[in-house]
């Protein structure tokens, strides 16, 4: 996961909001990827929900959520320049080529990318590339916690129907 000293939440209680936020935001996203450990190709492809919502088609959509926040957000590039889907729907979609190594590996990279974008930044500081308009990166920490959480949720049920059978 991103280049961050292992400090867990409950490490950094009273540190300062920017500390806290990392902590959080580090917490999840290897919560996330850590959902596909252990796991066969074809249990982390397993569609349980009528969505396309899989194991591996989690991280695959968290990594474009890195670069929706982290890459568009920041650099005002568009989502072609990036190379990454149009819409959220569009990201997780698999093919031949995502593998449970190649997609951990480009979440890695997409979660190192947003710690070195945003290690310039202060938390008051505003986001101009967004198609919501102007975000203070306060804001769009949290909206990625949100976003994380919810998705680790999601990754806790279908593991646990998938290694229960």
């Amino acid at each position: 996961m991103p280049a961050l000293p292992a400090t867990f939440a409950e490490d950094v209680i009273n540190q300062p909001a920017r500390v806290q936020f990392e902590a959080f935001l580090h917490e999840h996203r290897s919560m996330l990827n850590a959902c596909l450990d252990g796991l066969t190709e074809e249990q982390a492809r397993r569609s349980l929900v009528p969505s396309r919502t899989t194991l591996l088609g989690l991280v695959k959509h968290a990594t474009f959520v890195e670069k929706v926040w982290f890459d568009e957000a920041i650099t005002c590039r568009s989502r072609v320049e990036i190379g990454i889907p149009a819409t959220p729907d569009e990201s997780f979609i698999l093919d031949d080529r995502d593998t449970i190594a190649t997609v951990r590996q480009a979440h890695r990279e997409a979660c190192e990318a947003s710690v070195r974008a945003t290690s310039v930044l202060e938390l008051d500081d505003v986001l101009r590339g967004n198609r919501r308009g102007p975000l203070p990166l306060r804001w769009v920490y949290l909206h990625m916690l949100r976003e994380l959480a919810q998705h680790c949720g999601h990754a806790d049920i279908l593991r646990e129907q998938i290694t229960a059978g």
